[in-house]
């Protein structure tokens, strides 16, 4: 009986130490799981064209930019409904240095874009300064002409001190080849990522067509933050280079990398003569 007992008391104690253990193993197992959902957190999206996270998506995923507001761009151009008016910037407020330097050229992943190290570039506009900053290209353009849209643009963005933009938009068609167009692109190809020294001197007034007569509205920059602080200049004379150096850009960026037109609303165009 004896033995009976101690048998009793020495399985009742088993019995105890394994339901502990098995308690230790399911709370680990908890554990491991809380973990692995915490390792598992979804990573911020950033916006880009295409999928989940193009263009019609930004608001939502950019929450503290103004890529939902009522003043957006680019828009589509209605060559009827422009306004005949001067814009209040003419060819004299251009200020472009006969050679400036481009320090360099990179691919952000959403344009091909090439930087300015130097204040030789400005413009003056409503009485204030702004300093030449980049310029990248999109394919096709973002700004449509009566729904046509053209195969490539040069955005010339200019920045005041207060961080209000002037730019131009220089549209491209397919034609003959522009010597121009061999200088920027002797430093390409240039992968996303990347990014070239030039530090090389050039001449951009000859990206301002001779004709200087252009669409003006105000509208925001075209990619997020889409901050609603900018002039546009469309000029209406487009730049002319050949179909193989249009696509030497366009094959190094996004396909379609411009955003759709975006609603006018209570907005006026006017063409500036």
């Amino acid at each position: 009986m004896k033995k009976l007992g101690l048998l009793a008391v020495l399985f009742s104690m088993l019995f105890v130490v394994s339901c502990k253990d098995e308690k230790k193993t399911e709370d680990t197992e908890g554990m491991e799981t809380e973990v692995v959902v915490e390792e598992k957190k979804e990573e911020p999206k950033h916006w880009s064209y295409d999928g989940e996270t193009s263009p019609e998506h930004w608001a939502e995923i950019e929450k503290e930019s103004s890529c939902g507001g009522n003043h957006q761009s680019p828009i589509d151009i209605v060559t009827a409904d422009a306004i005949s008016q001067a814009s209040g910037l003419k060819a004299s407020d251009i200020i472009y240095d006969a050679a400036t330097m481009i320090h360099d050229v990179t691919n952000n992943g959403h344009s091909v874009q090439y930087n300015f190290d130097d204040k030789d570039n400005y413009v003056n506009f409503g009485e204030k300064r702004y300093d030449l900053a980049q310029f990248h290209f999109h394919a096709a353009s973002e700004h449509s002409v009566n729904g046509v849209h053209y195969p490539l643009v040069i955005h010339m963005v200019h920045v005041s001190a207060d961080k209000q933009y002037v730019v131009f938009a220089v549209m491209i068609t397919e034609g003959k080849e522009s010597k121009a167009f061999d200088f920027l692109e002797s430093y390409l190809p240039v992968q996303p990522g990347e990014t070239k020294a030039i530090g090389q001197a050039h001449s951009f007034s000859k990206y301002i067509a001779n004709d200087f007569e252009h669409y003006y509205y105000k509208g925001s920059l075209t990619t997020p933050p889409c901050t609603e602080a900018v002039d546009w200049f469309i000029f209406k004379k487009p730049m002319e280079i050949s179909a193989a150096q249009v696509k030497a850009i366009a094959d190094l960026m996004p396909r379609n990398n411009y955003r759709p037109t975006q609603p006018l609303n209570d907005r006026k165009v006017y063409l500036s003569k």
